[in-house]
C-alpha cells in the first residue's frame, strides 16, 4: 500500500486547506501538521499553490504527508510530483490523472457522486475514492452503498462538520476529508474521536 495512502487510512483523516494567499495555506498546514494531521493537502485553487505545497513539504515532519487538492489533469500531478507532493485529490474522476499518479508513486483520491462512478475509480485502481460533496450524502446512505460494495476505499468529503466525523467512519468511510471545518474544530478531539470510532 502507498506510504500516504496507510497514513490516510490509519488516522482516517485527510486536512483540506484552501485559503486566499500561500502564506495563509502554508500557515494552516503548519498548523495542521503540529496537531498531529498526518495528510494535509494544498487545493489548487489556493494563489501560488505550488509554492505553498513546496514550502510546506520542506518543513513536514517525518511520517506526514503533503498533498495537493482540485488536481484534474495529468500535467499538475507531474507537476506536484516534481515538487515532492505524495498524493492528489480531484473533485471528479479523470482517468489520466490516477494513472499518472500511480505512474509516479503518489496515492490518488478521485472525486465521485454516484456509485457508478465510485465502482469505475475503484477498477481504475484509484488508492482511496473521494465521495463528493459528502453533503448530499449521509452515513446511512454510506453504509447502504458498501452493503453492496464493500471493497470501495470511500473518503467522505465537503460538509462534514468535525463532530459528524466519527459517524461516517462507523457507517464505513476508511477517513473523512475536512477543510474549514478544521478551522473550528479541537484537533486532538477530533482525531481521538476518529481512532474510537
Amino acid at each position: 500500500m502507498n506510504p500516504a495512502t496507510a497514513a490516510i487510512r490509519s488516522q482516517r483523516l485527510v486536512a483540506i486547506i484552501r485559503r486566499a494567499s500561500a502564506e495563509h495555506a502554508v500557515r494552516d498546514g503548519e498548523l495542521m501538521l503540529k496537531a498531529g494531521v498526518r495528510a494535509v493537502e494544498i487545493s489548487l485553487t489556493t494563489p501560488d499553490a505550488f509554492a505553498a505545497i513546496e514550502r510546506l513539504i520542506e518543513v513536514a515532519p517525518p511520517d506526514t504527508y503533503i498533498g495537493a487538492g482540485t488536481v484534474t489533469a495529468a500535467r499538475q500531478v507531474r507537476l506536484v510530483a516534481d515538487l515532492g507532493a505524495r498524493f492528489v485529490v480531484s473533485p471528479v474522476l479523470e482517468v489520466n490523472v490516477v494513472q499518472t499518479a500511480a505512474d509516479l508513486g503518489l496515492a490518488s483520491m478521485p472525486g465521485v457522486a454516484t456509485p457508478t462512478e465510485a465502482l469505475a475509480a475503484f477498477r481504475a485502481h484509484a488508492d482511496l475514492i473521494k465521495l463528493f460533496p459528502a453533503r448530499v450524502w449521509s452515513p446511512a446512505a454510506v453504509a447502504d452503498l458498501l452493503a453492496a460494495m464493500p471493497d470501495l476505499p470511500l473518503v467522505p468529503t465537503g460538509g462534514i462538520e468535525a463532530a459528524d466525523a466519527p459517524a461516517w467512519i462507523r457507517a464505513g468511510a476508511v477517513a473523512v476529508g475536512l477543510g474549514g471545518a478544521l478551522q473550528r474544530a479541537d484537533i486532538s478531539a477530533l482525531l481521538g474521536g476518529l481512532e474510537a470510532a
